[in-house]
């Protein structure tokens, strides 16, 4: 159990089929509990506590509610859906599987927690988020989420006039730079051996970025825990203080093998996620996915909003069965 949810109380998990599980407690699998349990669905949501902002101070870019602390914005998220009926439990999921229809000829999906507990659901949301994968650099992922940061529209504000430094990765890396260009006067874009044409190169001039082809051998901390340098292969210390890296992204899917969900890579190996239709839908019948894990880029409101689409979705799903399992007892008791 992490940090975050260390602090909140888990509730007992139902011994009756619930009509959905989410998984993952984060903003779009907890704005999508929330449109669920405002419709009187009966929610779980599994939330392992480990969302993918969690190194930040604040979430931002979020109209209302700026700055607001990650761990304080998710506990708001979980006493609204408790407030409604829903559940949150604490936990991992260690296997997740179709278990076929039941009597009444719906779906029915089994999830089970690490520590051994099975929930059993009508219905599936899948809202596990992403890991971002640094670059192996020496020095560089004790910074995560602080003098390291990958976005201009989360972290920008924060790092504005400070010396930043572009980690290269791939071609992503160069609309990188162009964008934090727009929050520092003193950029540098450090290859990493990575492509760069004369074209590049001379918008980069253009806009007074600096260049730098010497490969980088670590990132150096300053006396308070902050970033001082990066130390080239060549023995020269670049001052900086933010470094910023397009980080390759993947989905998470531990304990979910069993569902089947079809995955797709990211352009220029920017990483893997959940493949997925309109409102989350994915190939497999009972199953929505939504936030980062099949949405990447989306930041905390475009994933909350991708959470509440997919719960009124599912919602909807549910009420056709429903009224499919009403009309079929109906007809068997109007035959006897």
């Amino acid at each position: 159990m992490s940090a975050l949810t260390a602090g909140f109380a888990t509730d007992a998990l139902p011994g009756e089929t619930v009509d959905v599980v989410v998984i993952g407690g984060g903003a779009a699998g907890l704005n999508g509990a929330l449109m669920l349990a405002r419709s009187r669905r009966s929610v779980v949501v599994i939330d392992s506590g480990t969302p993918r902002n969690a190194p930040a101070e604040g979430v931002h870019a979020l109209l209302g509610l700026d700055g607001t602390p990650p761990a304080e914005l998710y506990a708001r998220g979980r006493a609204e859906i408790r407030g409604y009926g829903g559940l949150v439990v604490a936990g991992d999921v260690a296997a997740a599987a179709p278990i076929g229809p039941s009597t009444d000829g719906d779906r029915r999906f089994a999830v089970t927690l690490s520590e051994g507990r099975t929930i059993t659901a009508r219905r599936l949301l899948v809202a596990t988020g992403l890991r971002d994968v640094l670059p192996d650099i020496p020095g560089l992922q004790q910074h995560w989420g602080h003098g390291v940061v990958h976005c201009p529209y989360c972290h920008g504000w924060e790092v504005r006039d400070e010396p930043i430094g572009i980690l290269a990765v791939g071609p992503a890396s160069v609309h990188h730079a162009l964008l934090f260009r727009q929050l520092t006067d003193d950029l540098i874009y450090f290859t990493r051996s990575t492509e760069l044409d004369a074209d590049t190169r001379a918008r980069f001039a253009a806009r007074n970025i600096g260049v730098v082809d010497t490969p980088v051998a670590e990132v150096v901390a300053d006396d308070q825990g902050g970033i001082a340098a990066v130390h080239l292969t060549n023995g020269q210390l670049v001052p900086r203080r933010v470094l910023a890296v397009a980080t390759r992204m993947q989905a998470r899917t531990d304990g979910l093998d069993g569902l089947g969900l079809p995955m797709e890579d990211l352009p220029a190996g920017m990483g893997r996620r959940f493949a997925s239709g309109m409102a989350g839908t994915t190939d497999v019948p009972g199953v929505w996915v939504a936030g980062n894990a099949t949405d990447p880029t989306a930041q905390v409101g475009a994933s909350a909003a991708a959470g509440a689409l997919a719960g009124a979705h599912i919602n909807a799903d549910l009420a056709t069965a429903d009224t499919d399992a009403a009309l079929t007892a109906v007809q068997r008791g109007a035959a006897v």
